[in-house]
Order: structure tokens, then C-alpha cells, then sequence
């Protein structure tokens, strides 16, 4: 009897679960659904997921395949791309909107393979310019050249004697211009090189046409301004391109106020496709800066807190600041910025809550750098008026002694660097530097040791601005064709997961925002680029051929293949 009535008991919860089990599950209201995918979140504690969802902008779910149905459903959007990588959104800490904007608009200089076909391409667009029209052009670099030199003031006045030129080296540090352009600018064998700069000239004293940092501006100064339209049109381009390329977000290394109001425009009449994070360039505009505090925005599309100095110039054109001279050449390079000025700026950021970047290359320029940072940052804290923390930046962070090394992580600096720059100056560094001193050069691995955030940027448009090179080149440290040599220290290559931090959460860290992006986490922003290989596991060489599916901002998809 008991044993009848326990049988019975049995059979009444079956039923019960059988048809628990057979109700339909409850369908969570979502914007957009990723399932069958491989996802990469950048959490530690849940590094791989199959399963996203997004509503409002900000992930809700992420997790196992497990919870399909509760996703899989409704008037749900589902995105089931089929052999597709899901990745935070990658973040180019370093680069240049409207000079990405420019190089696409105006005469690029950058594909040229050699010295003969980038006088070509010049003497092509001059033709088509009228007389007295000024010929500008960025991207030229020497460093791949069979040539291996810069060009010359008289190939350029073969070219035209009627139309001033100016062509600016892929740096972004040195210039080349004609005879025309130095008559119009007075410059001559007697005009003094500006503090922060360099007049290059020949053996007999005469001007050669490459004017370097500082220099560069006796000449830009005259060049017609560009017109608002001019300059929104390029911004406008520079943010299309950066989400063609995957980039969720672009930190803009040094710009005038009056970009983040064009940009300000762009947003309110069409959205920003990207988030920009913008550093105000050294100036007046800096000073107006510091004085006004940081514009925030609540939806983190366009934002600016900090400000941009420059230490030193770079190593191509022979600006960046050493203890000990190039190798070939009579120079240690120089310091473009002065402690009289820069002092005050330092001390007022701090007080204000601003955050510093500056770009240092040489080897003095970071020690200066570091020395500065530290001086101000004990003057605030003694008089205790710190009121944020600074995450103040190094940009570039190219060369820097071991001892320098790790005082960026005692200071906690910031080291933001762009690991194309490596694979690039790999083949003419060796010939400025020498090999001893490439050992305290492009040190990721070091400082990561070292307890050191390190962001990861690509300078577009001195480099491509493609985060697939950036990545391949933190990973490999070797030129796009498998190129390097012996002295290139291949040891201080990272991880691929490190490589994916430094292009996702410390970005984001770098600017305040870890909290709300860089890892895919339920609550964060939704922020997601998608390629079509699995850069976690191919084979080094098959990540140029792996494409951008996919940007996602916000939960909007921007670009899609």
C-alpha cells in the first residue's frame, strides 16, 4: 500500500516536470542576437562565449549556447554569421582623424614604392594645379626605397618653379619643399633654426628644402587655410574609414579645439559612426583647454579630457632626442618642448583633472618626459590638491633606457605604442641608432613585465591604420613579408591575448573607460569588430588575409561587409 501510493507520488511529479518542460520558453526582448559564433570577450573570467545579445545598446547577455532559445526568438534581430570572430571592439589609441581623412582626399604619398614613382606621382598633380597653386602631398618614406634618401630641393624645382611645393614625410616631422616655397616663407642661409626644430642645409650653408619639427611651420604657416568645409569633409572621411577598418573607437592624438566642434556638428546632424576620444594639440588652444576642463559626453561618443605635448620629433627625420648622437649623422636630436612653459601646463592639469599625453621617442625625450611627470605630479600631492587620478601618457614610448623603463611603472605612466612602428623603422633604425641601442627600443614585452599598461595604436596616417597590422606586428615583430633580422629582439613580441588587451581594455583604460567597454561583460557598451578568421589561433602569417565582417558601435552596426 505505501509502496503504491509512493509510485503515484512518482508519476504526479513527472507530469508536473514533463509539462514544465514542454512550456515555451520565455523570449527576452533584444536588438541584436550573435549566436553560432566564436566570441573573444577580454574578461579573464569567462575568456570565450558562443552567445551575445544586445538591447539598448549595451550587452545584456553573453555566454553559453545553452540560453538560444531565450534569444533565438520573437522579433528578435538574429546575426548568424557563418564563420565569423567576434571581438571587443578594437580601439586605435593613436592616430590622426582628419590626417586619415586628408591622405584619402589629397595626394597620398604613402603607396609610393620608390623615390622615382613618388616624384612622379607629384609632377603628375602639380600638371593639374594652376599656377601659383600650392602642391601639397604627405606620406613619402625613404626607409623602403631603392633609392634609400630623401628627396632632394632641386629634383622638387625640376618638377615646377611656378607653384610652391611642400611634401610632408609619413612621420608627420619633416617636409621637403622647393625653392619657391623657402622664397615665400624668407627662409635663407642666415634665418635662424626655431627652438624645437631644424633647417637642414647643404655643405655650403644653403637651406636644402627638409625642414624638420619646428622648422616645418616657417613654411606651413603660409599655405592658405583650408576651409570649414574642407576640414569636415576630411573628419567626415577619417570616420568612415577608421569604421571600415574595424576601429570602434580612435583616440586623436593632438587636434585643435575647432575639429571637436566640427565634429560636435557631424554628430548632431548624422551621429559619429566612431567614438572619438581627442586631445587638444599644445597652443593656445591647449590653454583654452586647461582652463575650461574636460568636455564629457554621456553617451561616450565624442569626448575630450586631455591634452597633447611633444617632447622630441622622430627618429626617420633625425628630431628624436638621444644622450648620444645618430649614428649617421652630427645630431642627438632635440627637445621641442621647455620646461618654463611646459611646467605650469603640467601642474594645471593636475589641479583640473586633464589628462596629459605627450610624444617622446628618444631615449632623453622619455627620460625629460618622466622627470617632468614626476616633478609635477609630488608638487600636487604635497600640497594635496590631486583631484583624479592622471593616467598621464607617453606616446610612442620608442626608446627608453632600462631604468626609465620601470619608472613608468612606479609613476604609473601610460606607455601608448603602435607596434607597425616597429616593423617599419626595423629597416633603417639599425643605420640611425646602431644595434646597441636597439635593445631599449619597441620594449613591449619589457614594460608589460615591468607591471606597465601598454595601449596599442597605429599613428594612421603616418602608418596604415589597419588593426590587423597592428596586431600581427605585436604578436611577431617581423615586416608584412615575414622580414626582420637577428639584433630585432624578437623576445619583446606579446602574447596574443596580451595583443588583444592592448588594441581592447587597456585602450580603454587609457582613457577612463573600463568600466564601460574594452571586454565584452553584460552592462558594458556594445562594441564589437568581427573578422573573418580566428586571429586567436591562424597562423601568423594569414592575418592580413582574415577581413572585417563587421563593426558594431553601440549595438548599431556602422560598417558591414
Amino acid at each position: 500500500m505505501k509502496s503504491k501510493n509512493t509510485l503515484k507520488l512518482i508519476i504526479s511529479i513527472s507530469f508536473i516536470l514533463i509539462a514544465g518542460c514542454s512550456e515555451e520558453t520565455q523570449c527576452i526582448d533584444s536588438d541584436l542576437v550573435f549566436l553560432n559564433n566564436t566570441i573573444y570577450t577580454a574578461n579573464p573570467d569567462q575568456p570565450k562565449a558562443e552567445l551575445l545579445a544586445i538591447k539598448a545598446g549595451k550587452i545584456i547577455y553573453v555566454g553559453s549556447s545553452s540560453q538560444v532559445n531565450s534569444y533565438n526568438c520573437g522579433n528578435n534581430k538574429v546575426s548568424e554569421l557563418e564563420n565569423s570572430f567576434i571581438f571587443p571592439g578594437f580601439i586605435d589609441a593613436h592616430a590622426h582623424l582628419k590626417g586619415i581623412g586628408y591622405r584619402e582626399l589629397n595626394l597620398n604619398l604613402q603607396g609610393a614604392e620608390s623615390l622615382k614613382s613618388m616624384l612622379t606621382q607629384v609632377k603628375i598633380h602639380s600638371n593639374e594645379l594652376e599656377a601659383g597653386d600650392w602642391v601639397i602631398g604627405r606620406g613619402w618614406i625613404e626607409k623602403k626605397w631603392p633609392e634609400a634618401r630623401f628627396p632632394t630641393l632641386e629634383e622638387l624645382d625640376e618638377i615646377s618653379n611656378e607653384k610652391p611645393i611642400a611634401l610632408e614625410r609619413a612621420d608627420g616631422h619633416a617636409i621637403i619643399v622647393n625653392s619657391l616655397a623657402l622664397k615665400l616663407a624668407g627662409i635663407d642661409r642666415n634665418t635662424p633654426d626655431p627652438i624645437g626644430g631644424k633647417i637642414d642645409k647643404d655643405q655650403k650653408g644653403e637651406p636644402n628644402g627638409v625642414l624638420i619639427d619646428k622648422a616645418s611651420l616657417l613654411v606651413e604657416s603660409i599655405i592658405p587655410k583650408r576651409s570649414s568645409f574642407e576640414e569636415k569633409r576630411a573628419l567626415r572621411e577619417g570616420l568612415y574609414r577608421t569604421a571600415r577598418m574595424g576601429w570602434t573607437q580612435l583616440h586623436d592624438a593632438g587636434s585643435p579645439l575647432s575639429d571637436f566642434e566640427l565634429l560636435k556638428e557631424i554628430q548632431e546632424e548624422e551621429d559619429l559612426p566612431v567614438r572619438i576620444h581627442m586631445y587638444i594639440s599644445d597652443g593656445e588652444d591647449a590653454l583654452e583647454f586647461l582652463n575650461r576642463g574636460p568636455f564629457l559626453d554621456v553617451e561616450h561618443m565624442l569626448t575630450a579630457r586631455g591634452i597633447k605635448l611633444y617632447a622630441d620629433g622622430a627618429i626617420g627625420s633625425r628630431g628624436a632626442a638621444f644622450f648620444e648622437k645618430y649614428d649617421d649623422y652630427e645630431t642627438k636630436g632635440f627637445l621641442i618642448f621647455q620646461k618654463k612653459e611646459t611646467m605650469p601646463k603640467l601642474i594645471k592639469a593636475l589641479v583640473n583633472g586633464i589628462q596629459i599625453q605627450t610624444h617622446a621617442i628618444g631615449d632623453l625625450a622619455n627620460r625629460v618626459t618622466l622627470d617632468w611627470y614626476e616633478e609635477a605630479f609630488n608638487s600636487v600631492e604635497s600640497a594635496n590638491r590631486l583631484i583624479v587620478e592622471p593616467r598621464w601618457r607617453i606616446e610612442h614610448s620608442q626608446n627608453i633606457k632600462p631604468v626609465d623603463q620601470a619608472r613608468f611603472a612606479d609613476l604609473s605612466v601610460i606607455a601608448s605604442m603602435q607596434p607597425s612602428h616597429a616593423i617599419g623603422d626595423l629597416h633603417f633604425a639599425h643605420e640611425r641608432l646602431g644595434i646597441e641601442r636597439l635593445n631599449d627600443a619597441y620594449t613591449w614585452r619589457s614594460l608589460i613585465d615591468l607591471g606597465v599598461l601598454v595601449a596599442g595604436g597605429s599613428d594612421a596616417p603616418v602608418e596604415i591604420g589597419d588593426p590587423r597590422i597592428e596586431f600581427k606586428a605585436a604578436i611577431g615583430r617581423k615586416d608584412l613579408d615575414g622580414y626582420y633580422k637577428d639584433y630585432w629582439n624578437l623576445d619583446e613580441t606579446v602574447s596574443r591575448e596580451e595583443a588583444l588587451y592592448m588594441f581592447t581594455k587597456w585602450a580603454s583604460y587609457s582613457v577612463f573607460e573600463e568600466d564601460i567597454k574594452g571586454s565584452l561583460e553584460v552592462g558594458k557598451l556594445a562594441d564589437l569588430t568581427v573578422f573573418s578568421k580566428d586571429l586567436m589561433t591562424i597562423p601568423e602569417e594569414d592575418i592580413m588575409s582574415s577581413e572585417v565582417i563587421m563593426t558594431v558601435v553601440g549595438g548599431k552596426v556602422i560598417y558591414e561587409r
